[in-house]
């Protein structure tokens, strides 16, 4: 059962492990500290990450890129010694169900754990190696119908600006009081870049260099399910999906009820230890560059999950109604979340793939917009239209140049109004 080997985990494997080869998986000889004492800095995660890849040879580690100030993107690929022999394989076939709309009929699916995309959201990358663990040991069965591609820190620059600031307030033991420095993160705190960039805005338009490394890194597997790990203020619990109205448009009902399927089996191990959660509320699927709703745009199932805390509540923190809040706790629920999130999308694998497939096959057959494209001249200035195809290559959205002149009529974009238009060879040509 999920929960008596997270219960495992937890209670047990913040000490060392009894058996040598769990030991060889734990954290604490790497970090120095076992999970949920303190926080670990970008380089240590680094080194983390790198010996897990190195216990478990099947497994790959990728840098898909350098954050502005020189620390590494990574990129986990994680599976059974059967999957992962046959990666390629499997990549190549699920990138046929996006290219062509086929189906390849292979049953493995593909889920996407995203985490500190806000680097004062710390606990993020807590969780993310907690996970590594669990899949390494415990719950190595998870990944026999799945792989699963863990990026640990998307934005280590603010990651390590926050830890940086609670090794300087921090005591030899946390201070619960909400008033202690070690919960007022001074400005501009760890949540932005470098360049003091929120990055959770940023999906679809990628003007950061860790976005752009990020987003070709996720085209290059296109994940089915696709988390993105947060955290919200410290009196809140857990929100995992279905996501609260509005909801684009475009996202389709399979998409709709999924989430319903994986929000119910992370609710039944919320409810068995009476964790509290909340669903359907605050967090919505409208605007296209969150890290929810962008891979929805791209077929998955995209969410976000949030843990109470944040950049506020450091080590532990007193809450509203006099309970404390750990940072052990915190990684725990973040944990049995995303676990339980690879669970569901084994056990829903096959409509997960075969809806995937039929979400590319749409665009390919028909189109969503309520044109058959839109048409750029290229009498614009070619350093703008250059902007915009490497935008939408960035996005994967089609696109391609009139062979010839021709009439027809469209929508003036300027004024709302049909009209005719002419078609000059060389214009560009977008699919809706």
């Amino acid at each position: 059962m999920l929960r008596s080997r997270l219960l495992s985990l937890f209670v047990l494997g913040f000490s060392a492990w009894g058996s040598s080869s769990l030991a060889q998986t734990s954290p604490t000889p790497i970090l120095g500290h076992p999970l949920g004492e303190a926080f670990t800095r970008h380089h240590a995660v680094v080194d983390y990450v790198t010996h897990m890849a190195d216990v478990m040879p099947h497994w790959e580690l990728e840098e898909y890129g350098t954050t502005t100030e020189g620390r590494p993107l990574l990129g986990l690929i994680m599976s059974s010694p059967a999957n992962m022999a046959n990666l390629e394989t499997l990549r190549a076939n699920n990138m046929r169900r996006v290219n062509e709309g086929v189906d390849s009929g292979d049953p493995v699916v593909w889920v996407y754990l995203s985490y500190n995309v806000h680097g004062n959201e710390a606990v993020c990358t807590e969780a993310a190696m907690a996970t590594i663990e669990a899949l390494a040991t415990t719950h190595a069965h998870l990944l026999d119908r799945a792989v699963v591609v863990m990026d640990p820190c998307v934005n280590p620059d603010g990651r390590d600006r926050y830890v940086h600031f609670q090794d300087q307030a921090n005591g030899p033991r946390p201070n619960t009081d909400p008033q202690a420095w070690e919960h007022d993160e001074p400005w501009p705190g760890g949540r932005p870049n470098h360049y003091l960039f929120d990055m959770n805005r940023d999906l679809a338009w990628q003007t950061q260099r860790e976005t752009q490394a990020r987003t070709a890194f996720y085209r290059k597997w296109q994940p089915q399910v696709h988390v993105d790990f947060h955290e919200q203020g410290v009196n809140s619990p857990y929100y995992f999906a279905p996501a609260a109205e509005p909801y684009h448009k475009i996202i389709t009902p399979w998409q709709r009820e999924c989430q319903g399927h994986i929000g119910a089996n992370n609710a039944k191990y919320f409810d068995q230890r009476g964790a509290l959660y909340f669903t359907r509320e605050v967090f919505d699927l409208f605007y296209p560059s969150y890290g929810d709703t962008w891979p929805m745009f791209q077929g998955a199932i995209g969410m976000t999950y949030e843990q109470g805390g944040s950049g506020r509540a450091g080590r532990a923190i007193e809450t509203a109604i006099g309970d404390t809040l750990t940072l052990a706790y915190r990684i725990q629920n973040h944990t049995e979340s995303g676990l339980s999130t690879i669970e569901s999308a084994s056990m829903h694998a096959d409509r997960m793939l075969k809806e995937f497939s039929a979400f590319h096959r749409r665009n390919l057959e028909e189109p969503w917009g309520n044109h058959e494209g839109y048409v750029v001249p290229a009498t614009n200035d070619p350093a703008k239209i250059h902007w915009l195809t490497s935008l939408l290559d960035a996005n994967g959205i089609a696109y391609g140049r009139a062979a010839a002149s021709s009439k027809g009529t469209g929508l003036d974009y300027a004024d709302l109004t049909s009209k005719k238009v002419s078609i000059r060879e060389g214009d560009l040509i977008i699919d809706a």
